[in-house]
């Protein structure tokens, strides 16, 4: 190794370890997503958007997908028992979540993250928080959701989360990524799923999918996969450097 290769090695060491140092890294100023708390750094460039991610260890966020978390480990029950007998099921929304899942099943690959991603954006109205429930920022488990038949940008994404893992997808192939808008400044929550190795945006806005490689003026915050929640360490803004390349979006099932 010449001196220049010690040299920028030596420079990824330090800011490595500075990382390390200073891990609470910025909050969140917008008021929609909370301060994160502590965090611990995780080399993790096999995460959407290949940056490396701090696990938090405590705070707003946290708190609020642990709270989320003991839903649904509620729901899976339910949603066992009425998979195992739909004839005896009680709750509409589980059976409707299923038929959903049954469609998904019957597909492989990226048209089954498609069939799922444009029934679930199909099913779920779109409607804020302070519109649904007069508080802002609340994040609601996938049958609360279904119940409703309404929700905002993280209620898609948790549905999907859930409703991918019991169509077969992986839970390490999993994730719901909270990303901000560097053009208007809003935060919005999608769930990310990994085929033949590259992370597909599933997005509420959207039916088409999208990799995250190009994905125009957004900010990457928050991963959150089956072991928690984490902070994106390294985020920089994803800005349209790439025009001359025109975006691959997979449509599957496109309706308008």
């Amino acid at each position: 190794m010449g001196i220049f290769g010690r040299v920028h090695a030596w420079r990824a060491a330090i800011f490595v370890m500075s990382l390390a140092w200073f891990a609470p890294v910025a909050d969140v100023h917008a008021g929609t997503l909370l301060s994160p708390g502590s965090a611990a750094l995780v080399r993790s460039s096999a995460e959407p958007f290949g940056l490396f991610a701090a696990v938090l260890t405590y705070g707003g966020l946290r708190e609020k997908w642990l709270d989320v978390e003991r839903k649904l480990d509620d729901e899976r029950v339910q949603l066992a028992l009425c998979d195992g007998d739909r004839d005896r099921c009680v709750s509409p929304a589980a059976l409707q979540l299923l038929a959903i899942v049954d469609n998904a099943r019957a597909r492989e690959g990226r048209a089954r993250l498609g069939e799922l991603n444009r029934a679930i954006n199909l099913a779920i109205r779109p409607m804020s928080d302070l519109a649904q429930y007069g508080q802002i920022d609340v994040w609601s488990s996938p049958l609360v959701t279904f119940a409703h038949g309404a929700g905002d940008c993280e209620d898609y994404a948790i549905a999907k989360f859930v409703a991918l893992r019991l169509a077969g997808i992986a839970a390490d192939d999993l994730r719901i990524v909270v990303l901000r808008d560097t053009v208007s400044g809003d935060d919005h929550a999608v769930t990310a799923a990994r085929q033949d190795g590259r992370w597909l945006m599933l997005d509420n806005r959207r039916m088409a999918m999208i990799e995250d490689a190009y994905m125009r003026n957004t900010q990457p915050l928050f991963v959150i996969d089956q072991h928690g929640v984490m902070q994106y360490a390294d985020r920089p803004v994803l800005a349209d450097l790439r025009a001359s390349s025109p975006a691959p979006l997979v449509a599957l099932n496109f309706t308008n």
